[in-house]
C-alpha cells in the first residue's frame, strides 16, 4: 500500500512538472527587465521609448530560431504601432548578415560579448522576452513551446492590458 501511495505521488509530481512552462533562462516575469544593451545595430536603431519590446535571442545555426523568423516578421507588421521586435545574436555581424532565408524584417543587433544574454542568463535559444513600455517583462520563454506558444493573440492581450 505504501509503495502504491509513493508511486501515485511521484506520478502526480512528474505530470504537474511536465505541464509547467520551461525556461532556458532566468525568469524576469513581472519584474523589471535588465538594461537593454547591444554591441552594434545591424539595422537602423529603433526608438524604444513608449513601445513594447520583444527581444529574440537567436543564432544563424539554430533551426528553431530560423523557423520563428517569418512569424516574428508578421508580428512586427501586425503590431507596428505598439511593438518593436529586436533580434539579438552573439555571432559576428558578418555571420548574421549571411542569414537571408528567411529574411529578417525587424530590427537586428549583435552582442558578441553576450552582455544581454548574460543578464538574462540565457542557456537555450530561441528565447524571447516581451517587455512593456514601463520596462516590465510580461512574457518570456521559448516561443514555440507546446501550450505556451507566443502567438498574435498572446501579444494582443498583453498590449491591451499594459498599453498606456
Amino acid at each position: 500500500m505504501k509503495k502504491s501511495i509513493i508511486v501515485f505521488f511521484l506520478l502526480v509530481t512528474l505530470i504537474s512538472e511536465a505541464q509547467e512552462k520551461r525556461l532556458w533562462a532566468k525568469s524576469f516575469q513581472d519584474k523589471e527587465a535588465p538594461a537593454f544593451v547591444v554591441e552594434e545595430w545591424i539595422s537602423d536603431k529603433p526608438e524604444l521609448k513608449g513601445k513594447f519590446v520583444l527581444i529574440d535571442f537567436w543564432a544563424t545555426w539554430c533551426g528553431p530560431c530560423k523557423r520563428a523568423i517569418p512569424e516574428l516578421n508578421s508580428f512586427q507588421k501586425e503590431f507596428e504601432q505598439d511593438l518593436i521586435i529586436v533580434g539579438i545574436s552573439d555571432e559576428t555581424k558578418e555571420k548574421v548578415l549571411t542569414q537571408i532565408n528567411p529574411k529578417i524584417e525587424y530590427y537586428s543587433a549583435i552582442d558578441t560579448s553576450k552582455r544581454l544574454n548574460d543578464s538574462y542568463v540565457v542557456k537555450g535559444i530561441p528565447h524571447c522576452v516581451l517587455i512593456d513600455p514601463d520596462g516590465i517583462v510580461r512574457w518570456e520563454g521559448w516561443p514555440q513551446q507546446k501550450g505556451y506558444e507566443l502567438t498574435s493573440e498572446v501579444i494582443k492581450e498583453i498590449i491591451a492590458k499594459y498599453k498606456k
